[in-house]
């Protein structure tokens, strides 16, 4: 009787144990991922405004999810394209292929933008301009391309952004779809590599005319104009001008007027972000985004940061506006998501794809060194050549602080390309605005500090990049930015840069530890147990994982 009920017993037990092995043996994965890429948003801005951030935007991220404090961009230059193609392939220019916004292609003899596609139609515009894009520049695959594939495409992706580039090569190579925003309509369109025509949930969108219900009561600031204690006054000399403003302060009360004349100064405000928020809302319901057990993923970029940044620089009014504004929408954009796909269901990243380096102005205001570079380089670094070799027009370009010379021109007149560069070179270093001039192809030979060394090599793409990289003193800005700012720099304001964690799978906390933009990507293929992007050079995160 003892052993009959002893083997009744242990078959109840192995039953109850088999059952729950077989549970456990269920690949658990989120039902959504998100990404939100604030353009341009400074580490610092976490706490800089932090006191006057509610409860549940960026508060709630750093609260209930894992933030690394220590995260630095591994290249240069710090720029919007690179940032998002390294993001999300977990790699770096020289092996994913996008070394900047725009480069200069010696064998076409012109400058190349990142996404543009001769090959591919505008879709919900007439503009080919704006519809004529696509990620065929990109070299390596993208972790929302790993994920397509480890679903066997059942996986959803959509990229959202007010920028083509933001959207495009974040979404990878065969996402269900990458939207942008197009000036000269108003709406959110897209390109025939990616569709014939805007899916309905998009035409409805765009019908609803969003933009222009945000921009009629102007723009005003959120707080009483007095509360923004954390920048500098609101007429400062180095800010920018909006639309038809004749001073850069609030209130902007033609906002609404300017943006029916120019639909592009909606960017240059807080309600760029709302709307790319409430597109990326009509994207999840429309799409059905993390409604199944099938892993979705959500790739928005937030631009409007970045072109009031430009416009304005790091420490005016309108940049905390746009900031406290985010907030909001992000706490509401998180509630959308706790209802329409479950708190604890998904999980978000946010971080950046660069800094911004504090106005000149303000730098100079404040007794820091600053100062301006570039003006007629190009035209500076051709005349010096030409007193040199008697040949004009050996410099074809100067972009993203490089030198391209003309390989071409100087085999057709016998000139040693090597002699060339090494005379630039050593007149660059004899500027007093240059920290460092080298020839790219040898780096590693120069007398160059880390972590710049590995950045610059990190950032040199043999077939797209130049050939003379330029290193220019702490807080000196292209004499382009003599009002706002601008990026691009290794320094710590442009590569140091936001990382938090939050939802399904990841632990709370916070680390002081070294990471790169790079981890990213190898981070969530972790957590979602799929392989890393083909040419990923990061490593997972492992302190966010698990709860």
């Amino acid at each position: 009787m003892f052993r009959k009920f002893t083997l009744i017993t242990l078959a109840i037990c192995s039953t109850g144990l088999f059952a729950q092995k077989n549970k456990n043996t269920t690949l658990q994965r989120p039902k959504l991922v998100v990404g939100l890429v604030v353009d341009q948003m400074r580490w610092d801005y976490l706490y800089r405004y932090y006191d006057k951030y509610q409860n549940d935007g960026f508060k709630r991220l750093l609260n209930e999810g894992f933030s690394a404090n220590n995260v630095h961009i591994p290249y240069i230059p710090t720029y919007t394209a690179v940032g998002h193609s390294s993001i999300y392939t977990g790699s770096v220019p020289a092996i994913n292929g996008i070394p900047g916004n725009d480069w200069f292609d010696k064998s076409l003899g012109r400058s190349v933008y990142c996404t543009e596609d001769d090959s591919v139609k505008p879709v919900g515009t007439t503009n080919a301009k704006v519809g004529s894009q696509s990620p065929k520049n990109l070299w390596s695959t993208t972790m929302t391309d790993e994920l397509r594939i480890a679903t066997n495409f059942q996986g959803k992706v959509v990229g959202i952004s007010l920028k083509d580039r933001a959207s495009i090569l974040p979404a990878g190579h065969n996402p269900n779809g990458a939207y942008w925003f197009d000036d000269s309509s108003g709406n959110f369109v897209t390109s025939s590599y990616y569709m014939k025509e805007l899916p309905k949930w998009l035409n409805d969108f765009n019908a609803e005319k969003v933009p222009d219900n945000l921009v009629k009561n102007g723009w005003n600031t959120l707080l009483p104009i007095s509360e923004y204690t954390e920048s500098s006054p609101d007429n400062s000399p180095w800010e920018g001008l909006l639309g038809s403003a004749k001073t850069p302060t609030f209130p902007y009360s033609n906002f609404a007027a300017d943006y029916q004349k120019d639909k592009d100064n909606i960017r240059t405000s807080p309600f760029g972000n709302t709307l790319t928020l409430k597109a990326a809302e009509a994207a999840l319901k429309g799409e059905s985004l993390g409604a199944d057990a099938i892993t979705d993923f959500l790739a928005i970029n937030l631009a409007s940061t970045d072109y009031a940044g430009h416009k304005f620089g790091p420490n005016s009014v309108e940049v905390e506006d746009v900031y406290l504004r985010l907030d909001r929408d992000l706490a509401e954009f998180f509630k959308y998501l706790d209802k329409n796909v479950g708190a604890g269901n998904y999980t978000v990243f946010l971080s950046a794809d660069h800094g911004g380096a504090h106005s000149e102005g303000f730098m100079e205001e404040h007794k820091m060194a600053t100062g301006f570079y570039g003006e007629d380089a190009k035209k500076e670094y051709n005349q010096l050549l030409k007193d040199k070799f008697k040949v004009e027009k050996l410099v074809s370009s100067y972009t993203n602080s490089q030198i391209y010379l003309d390989d071409k021109l100087m085999d057709d007149n016998k000139l040693d390309g090597d002699e060339v560069k090494n005379y630039l070179i050593n007149s660059l270093n004899k500027d007093k605005s240059v920290l460092f001039a080298v020839d790219m192809k040898k780096v590693a030979q120069f007398s160059i500090p880390e972590p710049i060394k590995t950045r610059i090599i990190n950032g040199f793409n043999w077939q797209r990049s130049g050939d003379i990289q330029i290193i220019y003193h702490d807080s000196l800005l292209p004499s382009y930015s003599k009002l706002g700012t601008t990026h691009g720099a290794w320094n710590s304001y442009d590569s140091h840069i936001p990382l938090i964690f939050m939802g399904w799978g990841i632990k709370k906390g916070e680390s002081n530890k070294d990471y790169y933009m790079t981890d990213i990507a190898s981070t969530i293929c972790a957590l979602l147990h799929i392989q890393f992007p083909s040419g990923n050079v990061g490593n997972p995160i492992t302190e966010v994982l698990g709860k």
